[in-house]
């Protein structure tokens, strides 16, 4: 895992990643919200719910309130959190908002025990993820991401041709991003040894990080001059 470079609102400008704890933020706040809603009866709160991810997810993370206030008022006292790719949680917000517009449609047309159901679901997934980090949507979407043939994580040959570098035996191939202040360090590191860096800029190509299966930054593999690779570099 990586923390950002700096803090502040500047990682809600790039949507393509997240400081993980801003999704957790968010993952309280519903899990809150849905536990009170479910156990009073009070299930308009589950519409308002719904609407926030709903606005989230069509307009970006600067609309999402309990995001904000994590990156105004929590990420500046603690410090900058892990760095991961932003579409898992994106597409948990997607899923969790069906299940908490579909509960409010339930409430309202007098099928009340469909609407605790999926209030209760919200409800429990959103603790898991706020309290223990298991983001179940998100799992869902890496598993169909594997299943659409993105990989995750293990890379056995590069396209040299597409690095846009003179590559030799035990050149680093670095998987880098601005915000990213652990692929700076990495790659200073490596430098300052002698080695050999490629540096892909993940905000700029994303294309090469998608077919990599990168969601995490920094990372780096050790290639020979064809290509393929000898080992990850930590």
């Amino acid at each position: 895992m990586t923390a950002l470079a700096s803090t502040g609102f500047a990682p809600a400008e790039d949507l393509s990643i997240v400081d993980a704890r801003a999704p957790r933020a968010n993952q309280t706040v519903v899990a809150i919200g849905a536990t009170i809603a479910v156990l009073t009866g009070a299930w308009p709160l589950l519409t308002l719910l719904g609407a926030q991810l709903v606005i989230s997810v069509v307009f970006g993370r600067k609309y999402c309130l309990p995001c904000v206030a994590y990156f105004k008022f929590l990420q500046p006292r603690l410090g900058p959190g892990p760095v991961e790719d932003s579409r898992a949680p994106r597409f948990a917000n997607q899923i969790g908002a069906v299940f908490l517009l579909g509960a409010t449609l339930a409430y309202a047309t007098g099928f009340t025990a469909v609407g605790v159901s999926l209030g209760a679901t919200v409800a429990v997934l959103a603790t898991l993820a706020a309290t223990t980090g298991l983001c179940v949507g998100c799992e869902a979407y890496r598993i169909l991401a594997r299943l659409r043939g993105i990989r995750g994580g293990k890379v056995e040959q590069v396209d040299l041709d597409a690095l846009g570098g003179n590559v030799n035996d035990g050149t680093v191939v670095l998987f880098t991003h601005p915000l990213c202040s652990d692929c700076q360090t990495l790659g200073a590191r490596l430098e300052s040894q002698g080695t050999p860096v490629v540096k892909v800029d993940v905000s700029k190509q994303r294309p090469l990080a998608k077919k990599y299966g990168v969601a995490v930054v920094p990372f780096a593999v050790r290639v020979d001059a064809s290509g393929r690779v000898l080992g990850n570099v930590h």
